[in-house]
């Protein structure tokens, strides 16, 4: 959506195939970061968006040392400039905010209902899509050039030629939510228990939480109880041990499957594939929806001038993933690390972050200096490369 709102004020034709008949889902990640809020500042939606129904979070905080105190280790109301803040704002909203600014544009259209179920290639060119709707009606639709934005199960990804790389993940996660009370501390918070973690994402009256369990034990902690694992939660997070009955079934506890993989190449003649159809992240740092946007802006500088003179090449395609891919490569390696030096020890009943007193050491750090705390939130915020839309999409 980002992609063809910036695309389409710059005069190019584009067409969105979206499967489902609307926005109204449950997408677990609604975070909208710093990165996102200058963007839409530029693009003249900074307003509107204000007025959408809101959460900020200002910091994040974790735990840290054998007796897991708390410790922010990032706080962006440190950060220069307007938006100091990540703004938790239900997906849906977002979506309609963007595609009814786009719907202003005459090269804009978006169709709903509409899945796109196989390429069109001609000559060992993609040329478009073949696209099946919900009455179940079929056709085609060419293109110049097509994006695959359509996340890790995208249909790019069964393109061998695009080289699908996989790196282990320690973990899976349970997305659940929790009543927030008054008394509750605020923010993003993460907590850490007997081979069990979990970060709580602070939506004003209720908690959006993450439960992080060994990778491909789901099934298990399933038929172990929904008592044990409220039981697990209360003992990571002692102040919520007076709501451990609000869940009322497993139905209420949704699984995610963690995934953190790349392709090697992004892009093969007419098809260019950007967010989690280039790169599929893990849930940690919550980032995913900043890289996924930041590649979308960058997209659209690369190409707004080869779309509009029709011809876009194989280059064009080329230093879209040149221009991102250090970034996502950076932010992958450091997810990596986190998996092993705190996430894998953690869910493995053993310390985390090395010897207790290089975990008091940094707890130390971080409490004592507001840099050590700025750095980590503005790469939570903006990420390792700011990207800046062409001037033909600005308002």
């Amino acid at each position: 959506m980002v992609l063809a709102l910036l695309l389409a004020r710059a005069g190019i034709d584009v067409t969105v195939l979206e499967k489902h008949g609307d926005f109204l889902r449950d997408f677990r990640g609604d975070t909208v970061h710093p990165s996102t809020l200058v963007l839409l500042d530029d693009l003249g939606l900074a307003q509107r968006f204000a007025q959408l129904p809101q959460r900020r979070v200002r910091t994040v905080r974790l735990p840290v040392g054998t007796d897991r105190s708390m410790v922010t280790v990032a706080d962006l109301g440190l950060l220069r400039g307007r938006y100091n803040y990540v703004a938790m704002v239900p997906q849906w909203d977002l979506l309609d905010l963007l595609a009814e600014e786009a719907g202003r544009e005459p090269a804009f259209q978006l169709r709903m209902s509409t899945e796109a179920t196989s390429f069109l290639l001609e000559h060992g060119r993609v040329t478009g899509v073949r696209y099946r709707t919900a009455d179940g009606g079929t056709g085609d639709l060419r293109a110049h050039l097509t994006v695959a934005c359509d996340g890790r199960g995208s249909l790019a990804r069964s393109r061998p030629e695009l080289g699908l790389r996989h790196f282990d993940c320690p973990m899976d996660v349970w997305w659940f939510r929790l009543p927030r009370h008054e008394h509750d501390p605020s923010g993003l918070v993460g907590a850490a228990g007997d081979r069990f973690l979990t970060a709580m994402i602070d939506r004003g009256d209720y908690w959006q939480c993450a439960g992080f369990i060994p990778k491909g034990s789901d099934a298990a902690r399933r038929a172990a109880g929904l008592d044990r694992f409220m039981a697990d939660c209360a003992a990571a997070v002692p102040w919520i041990a007076d709501r451990t009955q609000a869940l009322r079934s497993w139905e209420e506890v949704k699984l995610l499957e963690v995934r953190l993989d790349r392709l090697r190449r992004w892009h093969r003649p007419g098809l260019l594939c950007i967010g989690d159809a280039a790169h599929a992240m893990s849930p940690i740092f919550g980032i995913g929806i900043n890289l996924a946007v930041q590649d979308a802006v960058a997209a659209a500088r690369y190409l707004v001038e080869p779309l509009r003179s029709e011809s876009v090449g194989l280059a064009d395609v080329r230093g879209v993933q040149r221009r991102r891919r250090p970034t996502t490569v950076a932010t992958q390696e450091l997810q990596r690390m986190a998996h092993a030096g705190f996430i894998a020890p953690v869910l493995r009943g053993r310390q985390p972050l090395g010897s207790a007193e290089g975990a008091r050491r940094i707890a130390g750090i971080l409490a004592g200096s507001a840099l050590a705390r700025r750095v980590p939130a503005y790469f939570f915020g903006y990420g390792a490369l700011r990207e800046r839309p062409p001037d033909a999409a600005l308002r």
